[in-house]
């Protein structure tokens, strides 16, 4: 029962993080997660870390380093006013309407034909979804800040929404994310899953609150590519974890 209480310190932390930083900044720093559960598995679990998850481990560091020094700045969202002008904008209504029909079609036409051979399909699934999860957790922790400083939302019909979106988001989410880890091996899924999350968080991100709008060609190129080092990090990390290579055997 004990393990329960540390996942649910990392997921409040996480909670408090999208409200108060950009979420493109809080989901490609998502990749330090994996990072450190292979560095605890090694110094606790005796799991093998060769030289290349050595090296991802330092390519991960350095390119959430690189996003943390290019990241966007907060745009200015303080009340759930404004995020109830944020939903009904016809670039978000699109985005919206492409994840549920999207995720529809993957549901109904291709997992049940293609969901145990493919990989993408369920990742596909739970990352569109998630992309979603992450604008209603950000939203409704906005309400909460609002809440606790003076400013009551528990009367506001917006707040309950957010958090219904969010309970069911993420509880489709973890459902597909499940199904993709039952199936594949870790290996794969935690790679692949990654890169599409955080790819359409980013896309979502850039839509919902124009977090990219200030950013200078500089910051946006760092940005940019300090998330491609941290996947190449996460795919080194993952993807040969189980072969027996150190120095040593290069040497030779």
């Amino acid at each position: 029962m004990f393990h329960f209480f540390p996942v649910g310190i990392g997921e409040l932390a996480n909670f408090t993080a999208y409200a108060f930083a950009p979420a493109s900044l809080v989901t490609p720093l998502g990749a330090l997660s994996v990072l450190v559960s292979s560095l605890l598995a090694h110094k606790y679990l005796k799991e093998n870390l060769n030289i290349f998850s050595k090296i991802g481990c330092s390519l991960a560091i350095i390119g959430s380093t690189v996003i943390v020094l290019h990241a966007p700045k907060e745009g200015k969202v303080d009340t759930l006013d404004d995020i109830s002008l944020m939903l009904v904008r016809s670039s978000f209504l699109l985005y919206l309407s492409f994840v549920f029909i999207s995720s529809i079609l993957l549901v109904v036409l291709y997992a049940p034909r293609h969901g145990n051979s493919n990989v993408l399909v369920y990742i596909l699934i739970c990352s569109l979804i998630g992309s979603l999860s992450v604008i209603s957790c950000k939203a409704f922790g906005i309400g909460i800040r609002q809440t606790l400083n003076g400013q009551n939302q528990l009367t506001n019909p917006l707040f309950w929404v957010l958090l219904l979106s969010l309970i069911i988001t993420v509880s489709i989410q973890m459902n597909y994310l499940n199904k993709a880890l039952d199936i594949f091996d870790t290996s794969i899924v935690t790679p692949v899953y990654y890169v599409l999350f955080t790819s359409f968080v980013l896309i979502a991100s850039a839509i919902m609150f124009r977090e990219w709008t200030s950013m200078t060609i500089e910051n946006i190129v760092g940005n940019l590519c300090g998330f491609a080092t941290t996947i190449i990090g996460v795919f080194l990390l993952n993807s040969f974890k189980e072969l027996n290579i150190n120095m040593n055997n290069l040497k030779n």
